[in-house]
């Protein structure tokens, strides 16, 4: 007797939509705090929206079922860290976890030469991905290379640095916060930082504050949700957000009932007063959310990233129930 097909399978856990903020704690990967995060839930599908290191704590945006249709968009999303920089040290991986490689004097220094030279990485600036990263090569991860000795070409990308500010010196340790553009890696800003500065630098903390438009503040942690797990699947799913908060920086159109039905079924419609060109959140006739659109070079509006429906609390719930 034939097997049975593999997409005749049972497909395990249950069908959860929605966004959660999650605070990844120290020393655990991103993948690992996901998948805790998704057997609480007991969810059948799941996804996060970039890479925590081990070192590194903070928001972890995790997208369950439908969710997971916005990953990138939160991917491409600028990132706020606030992280501690210690001069006069260099490690074999830019960050407290390495063996330290070099050290020089720190002596001289003051808050004013950083600030100066911190200045100097505001704007587009290029960056060369440190070996131990999640960047792949030829299907590995650079990291796993990394531990095996091995150091292969990387090519230079530009990033851009919003906002790059000092707010705590007391040598040889330096805090900063930084908004980024995707792809920035703040190791590597410590190390670039370091070698302007003539002393070398590496990353002794690090914690992610901001994605997109969602704020650390409204994260749970994972001790927090498996508390909640106790009261039943109904109080933790007040936890989760609806996958359009995920886009709120993004404009927004409302459709008619007509508009609706042909845009659902794949077609571009015609929306007066829709804005020229990019992305756009769309709403049908009832304010339920459709998806994402993009304007056309004649003015209509296709669909782009269509969803299928959502759970997820008022924000305002969820915070009174924490």
């Amino acid at each position: 007797m034939a097997p049975p097909h593999p997409r005749a399978r049972k497909r395990r856990g249950r069908p959860v939509n929605g966004i959660l903020l999650l605070d990844k704690p120290i020393g655990i990967s991103s993948n690992a705090a996901l998948q805790r995060a998704k057997r609480q839930f007991d969810a059948a599908k799941a996804g996060h929206t970039g890479n925590l290191d081990m070192l590194a704590t903070g928001l972890l945006p995790i997208c369950f079922g439908e969710a997971t249709k916005v990953c990138q968009f939160l991917l491409d999303a600028d990132k706020r860290y606030r992280a501690e920089f210690t001069l006069g040290a260099r490690t074999t991986t830019g960050d407290a976890e390495g063996e330290v490689i070099s050290r020089r004097p720190t002596e001289g220094l003051d808050r004013a030469a950083v600030e100066a030279a911190v200045a100097r990485f505001l704007g587009p600036i290029e960056q060369l991905p440190p070996m131990h990263s999640a960047l792949k090569h030829k299907g590995q991860p650079l990291y796993k290379l990394a531990h095996q000795g091995i150091e292969v070409e990387r090519q230079k990308r530009t990033v851009t640095i919003h906002a790059y500010e000092v707010v705590g010196f007391e040598l040889p340790r330096v805090e900063v916060l930084v908004t980024c553009s995707k792809g920035t890696y703040v190791r590597t800003l410590a190390e670039d930082l370091g070698e302007m500065l003539g002393c070398g630098a590496h990353v002794s903390a690090l914690r992610r504050e901001r994605v997109g438009p969602y704020e650390l503040a409204d994260a749970w942690t994972l001790e927090r949700l498996e508390w909640l797990a106790q009261r039943g699947q109904a109080e933790l799913d007040r936890s989760l957000l609806p996958m359009d908060g995920a886009l709120d920086l993004m404009p927004q159109i409302g459709l008619t009932a007509e508009m609706s039905y042909y845009l659902e079924r794949g077609h571009p419609v015609l929306v007066p007063k829709a804005p020229t060109g990019g992305l756009l959140r769309l709403y049908d006739d009832l304010g339920r959310f459709l998806g994402v659109g993009e304007v056309l070079a004649d003015g209509r509006v296709a669909p782009r990233r269509l969803f299928r429906g959502q759970t997820g609390g008022d924000p305002e719930a969820r915070r009174t129930s924490a």
